[in-house]
């Protein structure tokens, strides 16, 4: 299997906020210098080498590009040019762990090679681990990035004993890529300090001074881990033309031009959403019986308990024993006799707590034990669990192609294999097969008939097969079959080809169902340099230590998911839905999601903490129509919205009631000045910190449960309005390119106004006398006269490929683009000179609204001879949220109705006591409609009683207020085409067809299906 990569809009974001800070320099490749031959080599011509263009620019223009970047993506702006390593130009770029970092740095590299010219760049990473994998990232995108930039790159990893590749580095003049760990230029070892040597081998030369001469572009890999006085000092040695810098978690401030930290990740839906399944001990005084509840199934009968208690043997030994226990059952009977639970009866199961309550008043929650765990049954209950949480999201994921990986982190190799032992199985190997097994056999006796499949999968390998170490070296200096390099950069490594490189150099294999693994034990130490996209449940099986943060622990996790032809899961109608990564934690829930939190919150402290109108001003509004500035007034009033509607506290943070209404899309309206800047100034809400945004980040990984369906599935009137929508569609744009073209031009001449480039010039003078405050302050010279000049770029010979640059973006032919340009006001057109860059801009926005008009205008279903399955409504069975769930419903297909809003709540209480309504389902997060932005998926679908209304077939659309209603334009264009899906599927099915519509209550739906 092949992982594929498609280019994203996020990370375009990051890669043009770097590739923009450098705007108006001119475009100079092969740049030329003469390689140092050495002392034991004859001059030759070939040894030319060529080396980065310096920058042109002033410093001033520099700095001018970064403050813009920051001000479009309202940054705090710099005031200078922070430099380090003997290096004016130091950018940060934050992002999230799993966000792909890797493939934004090197998507820079070509874009920066494509924009100026240059071609010599180095990573630098702090471990050999991580250098393993940005070698394997380089190798696995080459062909990806081949085809958008038509060249490719050549990389190497930097190798003390293979220098003649830094002669191929200077000399070669394309993109030329040296991977380097901080260990081979920054340690004291002979080895390691071989790049500072006059060397024999390299004719007498030092490694640092052929690199240096290439004035290379550094790319520094997790920064953080790189400030030690030595690696700083050595960087200098490189002669950098500029430093950059990625991770989630800066540690030094230097220009930062990008962010894209945890809230922005999960709320762009980028990454998992996290589950933990915490273990929290009771400790009751007394004689309290051991109980631990380990969940809560849900199934077409009453709910069962899943509890382990103690059980006395008939030798007399008393062993703990895991049962399944419904309403009822007597543990004082169950435990052959122990009077510890006289009193122990099961009086209530309530799923939506995922909590039992016995006659005697007591409550035991999920995850709660009644008594102290030893340390060796706590890892039993971990492994359990984990085997579990597996299992739930397998056979989800399963029929959809996804391989679904666990991981187990310990921090003694020999609790996995002890070669003290026959065969050679440590404890958590032991118990591990053991609980497999009996957790397999439990699962295949339960499983439906529709999941065959998956029994098959199930069965399929043996349980030695299923999982797999992968470590460097074991604490009793034990080889790792077959062995360990000891000496060396690879130096405790292991050179198991089924373990370490299954997992960092091969780990397309793990991804495939053919491969057996699907659990894998890992030594603590290596967490870092690997991560698997498909690892969705985590276990710690070790002590918790301050070395190692959750959020370094859960980041291995966290990457968005692959299927078996390697196509990203990330569609955001299902993403959440798929893509949830489960914790395992040897803790509460409570401590560890506390713990979690305060580590990610403290990575957010750039971010600002009150929104009020200090906060709000001077902020940039981007619009389809141009960027806005937010005003004092238009800011205090904001500030006045939120307090007015009890969206921030008296502190003028924001509060739950805030992000609750926005997710049920309740949100109060702004005023009517504001009201046009709805999307954007509810995006600079969202930016302001907030521990209750914070909270949704995490939830409990015991929550997700069985929704069985029910008879109302078979009942005749869902299976007609099932084959009636269906129905599998193609959508069709019918596009007139001379319509399009004459759209353009109308729209380019009347709105396109481009500013010129203008230059401020400042004259000041040094006051007469001077304290040190006003040195301290920057105030010892003041402005005499300020002057704006406007212009041509100082570099006025950069050529552009006007065409090129639009038709990219906007997506035409550079044949429809030229005939647009070519019909443009001549007294418009010449407005290019003014300034390109915003020329194109603006054109190119322009276009993409024309085109975006034509698109929804012209759009047309034609149905396919293929349809949807029942089986997504089995697949939607498993992994439900019940805190959720509604009551248990009459008319519904399945049991209970998983909502999201107080709107949706009502709206089912409503349709299941309706003397109207037949059957009804919230459809599947599988029922998608295409559309030209992006996958749409209805809510709901309902059957009426024939001859009680006029429409019996109805798909509905649940939206918070009809007369405030805010939707963003994604939203309403996909609305829009389903309209015209539903409308196209709906001819073969007249005089019954199937109505669709937006509705906010079951009155509004009413009075829409009775209408003539």
């Amino acid at each position: 299997m092949k992982l594929k990569f498609k280019v994203q809009a996020y990370q375009t974001d990051a890669v043009e906020a770097v590739v923009d800070c450098f705007a108006g320099q001119p475009r100079s490749d092969r740049i030329t210098y003469r390689i140092d031959p050495g002392r034991s080599k004859q001059i030759r011509a070939e040894e030319e080498g060529f080396k980065n263009a310096d920058l042109q620019l002033p410093k001033t223009e520099v700095l001018q590009n970064i403050q813009a970047v920051q001000r479009r993506q309202n940054l705090p702006i710099s005031d200078k040019l922070i430099s380090s390593a003997g290096c004016d130009y130091n950018l940060d770029t934050e992002m999230e762990t799993g966000t792909g970092k890797t493939y934004c740095y090197i998507k820079t590299i070509f874009e920066m090679n494509k924009r100026y010219g240059w071609s010599k760049f180095i990573v630098m990473v702090p471990s050999i681990a991580i250098r393993e994998g940005v070698h394997k990232s380089l190798q696995i995108t080459a062909e990806h990035f081949a085809e958008t930039y038509q060249k490719k790159a050549r990389f190497f990893v930097y190798n003390s004993k293979r220098l003649h590749e830094l002669e191929s580095f200077s000399s070669d003049a394309g993109i030329n890529i040296m991977v380097i760990n901080t260990q081979a230029f920054a340690a004291k070892g002979k080895d390691q300090r071989r790049i500072y040597m006059e060397l024999d081998d390299f004719q007498s030369r030092r490694p640092i001074d052929v690199i240096s001469r290439n004035r290379p572009i550094l790319i520094l890999d997790e920064p953080q881990k790189m400030e030690g006085k030595a690696t700083t000092k050595s960087l200098e040695e490189f002669n950098p033309l500029m430093i950059l810098r990625y991770s989630a978690t800066h540690k030094t401030q230097h220009n930062n031009v990008h962010r894209l930290d945890a809230l922005d990740a999960f709320n762009q839906k980028l990454v998992k959403k996290i589950a933990v399944r915490g273990i929290q001990t009771r400790g009751l005084a007394g004689t309290a019986p051991y109980l631990y509840l380990e969940g809560i199934e849900v199934s077409k009968k009453a709910p069962v308990a899943r509890i382990e208690m103690e059980v006395k043997l008939a030798t007399g030994e008393i062993k703990r024993q895991l049962k399944r226990l419904e309403f009822g059952r007597d543990l004082l009977t169950l435990s052959n006799g122990l009077q510890a639970y006289s009193g122990f009866t099961i009086s209530q199961i309530d799923a939506n707590k995922d909590a039992v309550e016995f006659s005697n008043g007591f409550e035991l929650r999920a995850g709660e034990a009644t008594q102290d765990i030893s340390e060796e049954h706590m890892r039993r209950i971990q492994i359990r669990e984990t085997i579990r949480a597996h299992f739930e999201r397998e056979q989800q994921l399963y029929s959809q192609g996804i391989k679904v990986l666990s991981l187990f982190f310990i921090d003694t190799v020999a609790r996995y294999r002890d070669y003290d032992v026959e065969d050679t199985k440590g404890d958590y190997a032991r118990v591990f097969e053991e609980e497999y097994e009996q957790l397999r056999k439990e699962y295949l006796e339960t499983l439906a008939l529709e999941h065959q499949e998956y029994r098959e999968f199930l069965e399929r390998d043996p349980v030695d097969k299923v999982h797999e170490g992968y470590f460097s070296i074991d604490k009793n200096k034990r080889l790792v079959d077959p062995s360990v390099k000891k000496t060396g950069e690879e130096k405790g490594l292991s050179d198991d080809e089924d373990a370490y490189d299954l997992i960092l150099r091969d780990k397309e294999r793990l991804l495939s169902q053919d491969e057996p693994v699907r659990f894998i034990f890992s030594h603590s130490a290596l967490r870092e340099g690997w991560d698997n996209p498909n690892v969705f449940t985590m276990c710690m099986l070790k002590h918790s230590d301050n070395t190692i943060s959750r959020r370094q622990e859960v980041g291995r996790g966290l990457r968005l998911s692959v299927d078996q032809s390697g196509e990203r899961i990330d569609n955001p109608a299902l993403v959440h839905d798929v893509n949830v990564l489960t914790v395992v934690a040897s803790e509460s829930y409570k401590d560890f999601v506390s713990n979690l939190q305060k580590e990610i919150s403290e990575a957010l402290a750039s971010r600002p903490r009150k929104a009020n109108e200090a906060y709000f001003k001077g902020k940039v509004l981007r619009t389809q129509h141009g960027d806005v500035t937010v005003t004092p007034d238009m800011a205090a009033q904001i500030e006045f919205y939120l307090i007015q509607n009890g969206y921030v506290d008296h502190q003028r943070q924001v509060v739950e009631k805030y992000h609750q209404a926005k997710t049920e899309e309740t949100l109060a309206p702004l005023p009517a000045d504001l009201d046009g800047f709805a999307p954007q100034v509810f995006q600079l809400v969202d930016s302001v910190f907030s521990a209750d945004a914070l909270a949704r980040i995490v939830d409990d990984g015991r929550k997700p449960k069985t929704n069985p369906l029910n008879d109302n599935f078979e009942k005749k009137a869902f299976k007609e309005l099932w084959e009636r929508i269906n129905q599998k569609a193609v959508y069709r744009v019918d596009f007139d390119s001379d319509e399009l073209v004459e759209k353009c031009i109308r729209a380019l001449n009347k709105e396109l106004n481009v500013t010129p480039l203008q230059y401020t010039v400042q004259t000041g003078a040094q006051g007469d006398s001077l304290t040190a405050e006003q040195l301290t302050d920057g105030k010892s010279f003041k402005v005499k006269e300020t002057r704006t000049e406007y212009g041509q770029s100082a570099f006025s010979s950069v050529k552009y490929d006007l065409l090129l640059e639009i038709s990219e973006d906007a997506q035409l032919t550079r044949q429809t683009v030229a005939r647009i340009l070519a019909g443009m006001e001549k007294v418009v057109f010449d407005q290019f000179k003014k300034n390109p860059e915003q020329f194109i801009s603006e054109a190119t926005r322009l276009i993409k609204e024309q085109k975006a008009t034509v698109i929804i205008e012209r759009l047309t279903y034609d149905a396919i001879d293929d349809r949807y399955d029942t089986g997504i409504f089995t697949a939607a069975q498993t992994g439900n949220d019940f805190s959720k769930a509604t009551e248990q419903l009459k008319k519904h297909v399945f049991d209970y109705a998983i909502v999201d809003s107080d709107v949706e709540r009502r709206f089912v209480a409503d349709l299941d006591t309706s003397a109207e309504v037949v059957v009804y389902a919230k459809l599947p997060r599988g029922f998608l409609i295409p559309t030209p932005v992006g996958d749409y998926n209805p809510d709901w679908a309902i059957s009426f009683e024939e001859g009680a209304i006029r429409h019996i077939y109805f798909v509905a659309e649940t939206k918070g207020s009809m007369s405030s209603m805010k939707l963003r334009p994604k939203e309403q264009t996909k609305i829009e085409c389903a309209r015209k899906f539903f409308a196209e599927i709906s001819k073969a099915g007249q005089p019954n067809n199937v109505r669709y519509d937006v509705v906010d209550s079951y009155g509004k739906l009413m009075d829409l299906v009775a209408r003539q």
